[in-house]
């Protein structure tokens, strides 16, 4: 009786051990998905990128995995994050403007564009937000789990407007945002990994640092003091030489566009930030010793913000480790624009006698930096050239990347982030949402480059952002101020956007602008069905989901 009895706690524990294994390996057969977002982060900020800023732990990721040389985002923070969701550019959803459609950043998305988390919850997928949204809608409404979400960004040291699960957040004395959307992320994966072991995960990450106001930890700022005395001439020529090194860039470093400052002018910010201030990128020599000292605090306090960003990715990297999530997790990690020229003074104001990045002040990088940050590429967040629409791109994935360490040289866009989660996780969109057709789209799943031969090739790429207009079509690319005349680059030689080769090529200009000019009537056309009514004012729309 007594062998009887023990051979049935064996079968028991031996079939418990082939349900374990069972759900391990459900949950092993779908990767796990974390996208983490920078915002306002330059092109050559992380250290794996040329930057002398200290960023160990994406550097860790970028040798085990890839890094792209030439990948772009929509040079704005809520139409990237509308693209990275959806993975349709954000004019076609109505979450970037089109002139006589309600777009922009109040823009609302048709019901054929649901988040890529309505696709990964039926495969058992449990998705976490973290930080920054700027989507329209809510992310409990919009497939998540959990969320932790920060409406307010003019104080990283205040919670006030901070929200876990729609509710209200308490502060903290120690408060610093970027720690606090690490801490929730790695608060969800540990009760992930306690609740849900059977079942794969997609975290959602997103810092508003670097984002002005620049404020930073003391103790993370001090690491950085007088280290940019030398100023932002010498400091974009120092990254220049170490990213050509590197194999990143091939082209020439342009000047500064010494007469290019701030996208929109607030010159009250200039009387409040003082003399000290400079909204043009001017020659570093002909700042003055207090300029000098003033222009490098600054810097100094970006840096921190981003050094404070890779220590957190480090403890959610731990996190992943210790919950044996590593391997098979695909960690994509870009910023939603290039670095920001912006100038000016919001929320509480700035107190100048406040340390330079404490909660009383209020410091934006400005054009001279932001130059810097974007090395080697032409002008700033807003503008559709190369240095407001580049980002690095990181993907890291022990499971499924074969090539590691190397450089992917191939053009790729935000718009190729769903399709890469689809592929990999086995997702499928359905026909039609709501009664509406889902309409294809433009992007191109990023998993054939992970192996060492793979290529990827998109017709174009299109941008079109408060009038300023671009469009790539192989090296060739287009692009315009607002208002102004097209200009014509060859990127294989000149992504620096130095020569414009107009004139010389008329016939590729009108080319390429036709196309411009079809897309754009294509995204109208897109973005124009679905289109809810407009509601009165003072009354609100119904909106019928399910």
């Amino acid at each position: 009786m007594l062998m009887i009895m023990r051979c049935s706690r064996f079968v028991i524990a031996f079939l418990l051990a082939l349900c374990a294994v069972a759900f391990n390996g459900f949950a092993a057969s779908k990767p796990n998905i974390l996208i983490i977002l920078a915002d306002d982060m330059g092109f050559s900020d992380l250290g794996c990128y040329g930057g002398e800023i200290a960023t160990p732990n994406l550097d860790a990721l970028a040798k085990g995995g890839l890094r792209f040389t030439q990948f772009y985002n929509t040079t704005r923070c809520w139409p990237s994050r509308g693209c990275i969701m959806t993975g349709y550019y954000a004019q076609q959803i109505r979450r970037d403007t089109l002139p006589d459609i309600p777009s922009g950043g109040r823009g609302v998305r048709p019901r054929w564009s649901p988040l890529m988390t309505e696709f990964l919850r039926p495969l058992g997928y449990r998705c976490y937000h973290s930080g920054k949204w700027h989507i329209d809608g809510k992310p409990l409404k919009n497939g998540f789990d959990h969320s932790y979400e920060t409406s307010g960004q003019d104080n990283n040291f205040s919670s006030g407007e901070d929200t876990e699960d729609a509710k209200p957040v308490a502060q903290s004395p120690d408060y610093y945002s970027t720690t606090a959307f690490a801490s929730h992320a790695i608060k969800c994966l540990k009760d992930h990994a306690k609740k849900f072991p059977d079942r794969p995960f997609f975290q959602y990450l997103c810092f508003i640092a670097p984002h002005f106001p620049l404020q930073a930890p003391a103790a993370d700022i001090a690491r950085y003091d007088g280290k940019y005395l030398r100023g932002w001439n010498a400091i974009a020529q120092e990254r220049f030489e170490r990213m050509t090194k590197m194999g990143l860039v091939h082209h020439a470093l342009p000047q500064m566009e010494r007469e290019v400052g701030p996208p929109y002018p607030f010159p009250d910010a200039l009387l409040k930030l003082g003399p000290d201030e400079v909204n043009r990128p001017l020659p570093w020599d002909e700042l003055t010793e207090a300029q000098h000292k003033f222009q490098a605090a600054k810097m100094a306090i970006h840096a921190a913000m981003i050094d404070r960003i890779d220590e957190e990715i480090g403890r959610v990297v731990a996190q992943l480790k210790a919950m044996g999530a590593y391997d098979n997790t695909l960690i994509l990690f870009a910023s939603d624009n290039g670095a920001s020229a912006e100038i000016m003074v919001r929320g509480d104001g700035h107190d100048p006698n406040a340390p330079p990045g404490s909660a009383k002040s209020y410091l934006c990088l400005g054009p001279g930096w932001s130059s810097a940050a974007n090395t080697p590429l032409r002008r700033h967040k807003t503008w559709v050239h190369e240095g407001g629409i580049s980002t690095p791109l990181i993907v890291h994935w022990p499971a499924g990347i074969t090539a590691r360490g190397e450089l992917r040289h191939n053009p790729a866009h935000f718009i190729d982030v769903v399709p890469t989660v689809l592929e990999v996780t086995g997702a499928k969109k359905p026909k039609t949402i709501s009664g509406f057709p889902v309409p294809a789209a433009p992007g191109k799943s990023l998993v054939r480059v992970f192996k060492k031969d793979g290529t990827l090739s998109h017709d174009y790429f299109w941008w079109l952002h408060e009038d300023n207009r671009a469009i790539r079509v192989g090296d060739w690319k287009l692009v315009a101020l607002a208002n102004g005349q097209w200009e014509l680059y060859n990127l294989a030689t000149d992504r620096g956007e130095s020569h414009n080769l107009a004139e010389e090529y008329p016939d590729k200009v009108r080319e390429l602008s036709a196309l411009w000019e079809k897309q754009t009537e294509d995204t109208r056309q897109l973005a124009l069905t679905d289109l809810l009514p407009v509601a009165p004012v003072g009354k609100k729309a119904k909106v019928k989901t399910d």
